[in-house]
């Protein structure tokens, strides 16, 4: 077994790798850019070495840096995670130039798989069903139009060097095929250094389902089950579990060796899996069967093969009981797989949910800043028995993370904050213990996609298992804009975390309190709030046995208030909850069983209307780069008109006009970096 590894990534997976490694008696190297000076995998690692500038060109891509980092050090071998350089055959052709072990697959195994459009052609030759499309090297714009058209819409267009939904375009009609090309061949060329394409038919009601491979120096090769990874949005996965629902013990079987035979197909070793779409339809009904709904039959076809550890590896040791990056550095320093496929085995259910920084009611738009609290379920990091075994009893809840409170998420990189996995002995099971580990898991500083994620995971679809990769735009009218709190409930809530603090701040003598105590009588308090984007007024009157009544949003009645621990337990208009409530400036963030919301306190006696609005600003919305503007200084433009794309985060983004009007003045080039809320046009 290797002594010292070297890391080749950041955040959650340096982590993940570093602790399996620590486990292993296996020392590490971390590496790092100038935004992740003091990051969570730096000081998860025995040693560090900085690379470079903030921006991963200037870091994490920088192989070179990377290479001579290992040799400073002594690594004999590197890790390169998920992302990055690491489905880059250049890279591990230059580990294995350099003497080093490149954990993972042989660079030919990255070259063949790389190109999505070669490793369909591989696949064809091996047996491996396919979709139709069109795979080939031609990428004259007119002739890609022409094979979509000769497909049918809708068509997908997808990056032949991508991944991760990156460069993937649906197309459903044939007037929106050249501007759809244009912008995936521009984010495959800014993502990967690459712009080629391919078409593919789009499948109607798919489900994206993948077999986790792994092969050995040795030439065995096992398949370690299934992934459904169909809940996605913006093509990027979104909650993944393990085993899929509703799985055919055959088809696993047959879907199994499929992937077997394409990683045989090129030499395969290491960790990989092999990604299928599943087109769902219903089966034609004999006479003689009767009435009830017809059964559901599924096809399946090879879509690409990541040559890598997948995000969502944990689920998939959750229900095996292994380790998967052990088994990732064992076969890569030549060891034998540590089980033959017929001793592996399926125990029980889970489900990961990817937490990101981002904001779902606004189509997903990647949020930055600074993670003032954060607060996670009782769960544990990763373990496994003390001699070695696999664990019968996976732990209920686990969190994989690379942050820590008063870390800040950065433009520089994916908006993924962590990812919480849970494991039960049914799906339902776990879909329960997901629901409350989500639940108590508390984010202040920035948008996140929490609450999104429980309205999911409480959905009709998802809870049913009825999954396919339109789920979250079929069940929109409960996913997104939703206030699962309610007013009465959040004003109560700050109204109880005021109090709580004024008491915590003053001393017992009660003629120094600012809560409204007398020697007899009654007295009011006034308070206004901002919730839901609305001005509300409460009154809190302290009746003379101490007792609290308040009144809000047309709902007078008693307020009663207990601490318990860090939470407060509010019983208000025939409710009660235990909140915890984080104050943030002016901001209250409660956080209760049911969902979590923000309520802005106003203060009475500022001043108010302390400046009008700006018309006629479009303004950048996050942190990023100006990739291009459809427009110039004197165009008309319409409601809904696409004006500039930004890119942040590895994604591109639309700004499109507001109302009707002109451009005045364009006030960035195509290439700059522009801060949040900067102007980026007039419009008049």
């Amino acid at each position: 077994m290797f002594k010292k590894i070297l890391i080749a990534n950041r955040g959650e997976i340096a982590c993940r790798v570093a602790a399996t490694a620590r486990r292993m008696a296996v020392r590490t190297v971390a590496v790092y850019s100038d935004a992740d000076a003091d990051a969570q995998h730096v000081a998860a690692c025995d040693e560090a070495v900085h690379i470079g500038g903030s921006a991963p060109k200037d870091s994490y891509l920088r192989w070179d840096r990377i290479l001579q980092a290992a040799k400073d050090t002594g690594a004999e071998a590197i890790h390169p995670g998920y992302g990055f350089l690491s489905e880059n055959e250049e890279f591990a052709q230059a580990c294995a130039d350099a003497g080093l072990v490149f954990i993972g697959p042989p660079a030919s195994a990255i070259q063949a798989m790389g190109l999505k459009a070669e490793s369909k052609r591989l696949m064809q030759q091996a047996g491996v069903p396919l979709v139709p499309g069109y795979h080939g090297t031609d990428q004259d714009p007119q002739l890609l139009k022409k094979e979509a058209d000769r497909i049918g819409y809708p068509v997908l267009i997808k990056a032949s060097a991508g991944g991760g939904g990156k460069g993937m375009r649906a197309v459903d009609k044939a007037e929106d095929f050249d501007a759809a090309l244009a912008s995936c061949k521009r984010e495959a060329k800014n993502s990967f250094g690459d712009d080629a394409v391919l078409i593919e038919k789009y499948v109607q009601r798919p489900r994206h389902i993948e077999i986790q491979v792994f092969g050995d120096t040795h030439g065995q090769c096992v398949w370690l089950f299934e992934r459904d990874c169909s809940v996605q949005r913006r093509h990027q996965k979104v909650l993944e579990e393990a085993p899929a629902p509703g799985m055919p013990p055959g088809m696993r079987k047959r879907m199994g060796e499929a992937a077997v035979a394409a990683a045989k197909a090129v030499n395969y070793v290491g960790a990989g899996t092999v990604e299928f779409i599943v087109e769902q339809r219903q089966a034609e009904r004999s006479p003689r069967e009767g009435g009830g709904p017809s059964p559901v039959q599924m096809d399946f076809f090879f879509m690409e093969m990541n040559t890598r550890l997948q995000v969502e590896h944990p689920v998939t040791e959750a229900i095996t009981g292994l380790d998967l990056v052990e088994w990732q550095l064992r076969v890569a320093a030549g060891e034998k797989l540590p089980k033959t496929q017929d001793q592996l085995e399926i125990r029980g259910h889970a489900i990961e949910a990817r937490i990101c920084a981002e904001n779902p009611d606004n189509n997903f738009l990647p949020a930055t800043g600074r993670l003032e609290m954060l607060r996670w379920p009782e769960h544990v990091t990763f373990r496994r028995n003390a001699d070695g075994e696999p664990f019968h009893d996976p732990a209920p809840v686990r969190i994989d993370a690379g942050v820590r409170q008063g870390d800040a998420i950065s433009p520089f990189y994916d908006s993924m904050v962590a990812k919480l996995i849970v494991h039960g002995a049914t799906r339902e099971q776990a879909l329960a213990r997901l629901d409350d580990a989500l639940a108590r898991t508390h984010i202040v500083g920035l948008a996140t996609n929490v609450q999104f994620l429980r309205q999911v995971v409480r959905s009709r679809s998802f809870a049913q298992a009825d999954l396919d990769t339109a789920l979250i735009q079929r069940e929109a009218a409960v996913l997104f804009h939703q206030e699962p709190v309610g007013l009465k409930l959040a004003a109560a809530a700050a109204v109880a975390k005021a109090l709580a603090d004024e008491r915590g701040l003053q001393g017992a003598d009660p003629f120094s309190r600012r809560d409204g105590w007398r020697p007899y009588g009654v007295a009011t308090r006034a308070f206004a709030f901002e919730f839901g984007g609305e001005r509300h007024e409460a009154t809190l009157t302290y009746l003379h046995d101490g007792a609290l009544q308040l009144s809000v949003g047309g709902t007078s009645g008693p307020l009663v208030i207990a601490q318990r621990g860090e939470a407060l337990e509010v019983q208000f208009a025939g409710e009660r909850t235990v909140a915890h409530v984080d104050t943030l400036g002016e901001t209250d963030h409660v956080f209760t069983p049911r969902g979590a919301t923000r309520i802005v306190a106003i203060d009475l006696l500022a001043h108010a209307g302390e400046g009008e609005s700006e018309g006629g600003r479009l303004t950048a919305p996050m942190p990023g780069k100006v990739v291009s503007f459809a427009v110039k200084a004197g165009d008309a433009v319409k409601k809904g008109q696409a004006l500039a794309v930004m890119e942040a985060m590895k994604m591109e983004h639309t700004i499109a006009a507001p109302a009707d009007g002109t451009v005045s003045e364009v006030l960035y080039a195509p290439g700059d970096q522009v801060a949040e809320g900067a102007e980026l046009l007039k419009l008049n």
